[in-house]
């Protein structure tokens, strides 16, 4: 073994003072650098919502037999809705670490926007809760457009998935966020 092979095996081994701190200031960790699911159990019950959107890109044939009704899988946004709904009520079983929250409301909308090439998801979330619902709502998002891509791939392989973001979120002990 060589003597830089040798250094760089004892430099991964050792946590300086820095990655310390760094480590105990994460909140999914403990003081052994453990993940952790957070301790909200002190947290004040609030409402809070969150939106979140994104788009899937497809090329004229699939926008077109999506928009007119002509999928042979079926009413691709009427699946995707329900598909975003259930990936929202999931997400706790998805994201390592998530809260299971009682969500009380959730809402997937799709506008076509066929002069740009796409359809646009847009995923809100309501509860009141000790933590907020970001997740769910990108999770929603996700799983909707994923879904879009799975009932129209036979038209379109090439579909992309993109700008899936937070685009706002209420409640809570950070307030407002817009993007």
């Amino acid at each position: 073994m060589s003597e830089d092979t040798a250094d760089d095996q004892d430099a991964g081994m050792i946590v300086n003072s820095e990655e310390t701190d760094i480590m105990n200031g994460l909140t999914h960790t403990d003081d052994k650098g453990n993940a952790v699911m957070v301790d909200i159990s002190d947290k004040d019950v609030t409402l809070r919502t969150a939106r979140a959107s994104g788009i899937i890109r497809m090329n004229e044939d699939a926008l077109s037999a999506i928009i007119n009704g002509d999928v042979p899988k079926g009413d691709v946004l009427a699946a995707a809705r329900i598909a975003g709904i259930m990936g929202c009520k999931n997400t706790s079983g998805l994201i390592p670490l998530c809260h299971p929250l009682k969500l009380t409301k959730v809402t997937i909308d799709f506008t076509p926007c066929p002069e740009k090439g796409y359809i646009r998801c847009e995923c809100n979330v309501k509860l009141s809760d000790k933590t907020g619902a970001e997740m769910e709502a990108l999770t929603g998002v996700s799983v909707a457009l994923l879904t879009v891509y799975d009932m129209c791939k036979a038209i379109d392989k090439g579909m992309e998935i993109t700008d899936i973001r937070l685009e706002e979120k209420t409640g809570g002990k950070s307030g407002h966020y817009i993007r």
